[in-house]
């Protein structure tokens, strides 16, 4: 009697999800464009909403994670929150693989019941994700294999019902408000046998629900507590219980927080120290900064990759010879670690130079060019549209575009006392620093946001000469010209290269 009843109460909950049956697949207003596979899995058309990411330009190599997504009426706000967080730089564009339904009931449940007759084949929908879908997508659009999976309510079912059976399908699964209750708790005694076979995979697993009798009638208490007790290492999980929500409410948050904590680690702050290469003098060893979180990074100096028996990093730390030193971020998913390396020679002060005849102090040359780049040109090949002084009245705001365009800028740089100087860019799109005709500096190609990077070099008093190329692509402009002096090497504060110190013609 109580199966009964938990059917009867779903198939209300399904009424009220989507009171519009088949009508709302075929919804004009549906993102996307409309796919379909035959598949010799489930002997039937299976139909796709397929979204590209808005940034994708037919041709382009770039490959994207795919995000799956169940049930015709999850897509359109799946799709909207995904591009929410897209767009506040907190997770990648992605394709968007709408899942159309035909017998959800046969598709999502794992067992058969006698109260639901077409439930029971999950298997085959697995499968057919597997053999079929899966390969189709990754064929046919810009998909890199890194998966993410969504489903709601007896989805939710399946969602965890992949992850148990075919881990490898998907890096990150998401489950809405699960019916956990199907036909007597079957998934509890699933995540129970299957659990400890996820150990080390780097997977994740998101559960949503509603506070109160909402979690204990959907059974996420019990599977809560075996998680609690049995998780293994290097798999992920979080469950969440929201308070003043409905079966159908719960969706947004589920799909907001899910996919939150599926890409946590994506974005943040660019894994970087400084000065991130350089030249050090023999017997005058340097400090290597690091401003960020030390919890989960470690380092080495031989260039070997760092692992989890490697030192963690700290604030600060001293090299005091040649070294190639690199930072790694290891966290449960491998796909969300990052790495960075920066390579320290063993060298002598840089000879200074005299100052140019003709050079004057206040501004570096520069020269303005326009074109469409992915990459700087070879600006010597090219003719400048305008020419003139960069003093400090210059501004990227001031030139005649705003995109589609690159700049040179050269000269001299006077230095005022011997020692170790660092030099600092950031810039959006690329750009690439030479000193004594040495490349210091390549932050080259397009950039989404702001990257930056540090040189450190032992300098005698006198003058170097120092170019600085850039171009803008699209999107937002940046290029910071800085340097520290030994005495802002000592306060680990950099500081806009003063126009005074600068000569050009």
């Amino acid at each position: 009697m109580k199966s009964q009843l938990y059917l009867f109460l779903a198939a209300i909950i399904l009424l009220m999800l989507n009171p519009f049956g088949k009508a709302y697949a075929q919804d004009k207003d549906m993102p996307g464009k409309r796919d379909s596979i035959n598949s010799v899995v489930l002997n039937e058309k299976r139909v796709l909403q397929v979204i590209l990411p808005d940034g994708y330009k037919v041709g382009s190599t770039t490959k994207y994670d795919v995000f799956y997504i169940l049930d015709d009426w999850n897509i359109k706000l799946g799709r909207d929150i995904q591009r929410f967080i897209e767009n506040e730089h907190t997770m990648p564009p992605m394709v968007i693989v709408g899942v159309l339904n035909t017998d959800r009931d046969r598709d999502f449940l794992p067992t058969h019941n006698k109260g639901n007759k077409t439930s029971g084949g999950a298997d085959k929908f697995l499968k057919f994700f597997k053999d079929e879908l899966i390969p189709y997508v990754n064929k046919t659009y810009p998909a890199n294999n890194n998966n993410t999976l969504f489903g709601h309510s007896f989805g939710g079912v399946f969602v965890t019902y992949a992850l148990l059976n075919e881990p490898d399908l998907f890096d990150n699964y998401i489950a809405g408000d699960p019916s956990y209750w199907w036909d007597g708790g079957v998934m509890i005694k699933q995540v129970k046998e299957k659990l400890p076979s996820l150990a080390g995979k780097g997977k994740s697993l998101y559960i949503g629900g509603r506070e109160g009798q909402g979690m204990k009638e959907m059974n996420i208490i019990a599977i809560d507590s075996l998680l609690k007790k049995d998780a293994p290492a290097g798999f992920e999980w979080v469950v969440k219980a929201y308070p003043k929500e409905s079966h159908g409410t719960v969706r947004l948050k589920n799909f907001y927080d899910g996919l939150r904590f599926a890409y946590e680690d994506y974005g943040g702050k660019q894994l970087a120290f400084h000065p991130s290469n350089g030249i050090v003098l023999k017997n005058k060893p340097i400090k290597i900064w690091y401003f960020n979180d030390t919890t989960r990074v470690h380092y080495t100096i031989d260039g070997s990759q760092p692992i989890m028996q490697s030192p963690l990093i700290r604030s600060e730390i001293e090299l005091s010879d040649a070294g190639k030193v690199t930072l790694r971020e290891i966290t449960v998913r491998a796909k969300s670690e990052k790495t960075v390396t920066g390579e320290f020679v063993e060298g002598g002060y840089l000879p200074a130079t005299k100052l140019k005849k003709n050079y004057k102090s206040g501004g570096f040359h520069y020269a303005y060019y326009e074109g469409q780049w992915d990459k700087l040109p070879d600006f010597k090949k090219l003719k400048p549209i305008k020419e003139g002084i960069a003093d400090s009245t210059f501004s990227l705001d001031k030139l005649p575009k705003q995109n589609n365009f690159g700049l040179v800028m050269s000269g001299q740089i006077e230095v005022k006392e011997d020692g170790y100087y660092i030099f600092a860019s950031g810039s959006d799109d690329g750009c690439k620093w030479y000193l004594n005709d040495k490349l210091i500096i390549d932050l080259d190609g397009t950039h989404d946001g702001d990257v930056g990077q540090t040189y450190i070099a032992p300098l005698k008093k006198g003058f170097y000469p120092l170019s600085i190329e850039y171009f803008q692509k699209e999107g937002g402009r940046q290029l910071i010209v800085e340097y520290l002096t030994p005495e802002d090497i000592l306060k680990k504060k950099s500081v806009t290269i003063p126009y005074a110190l600068r000569y050009g013609y």
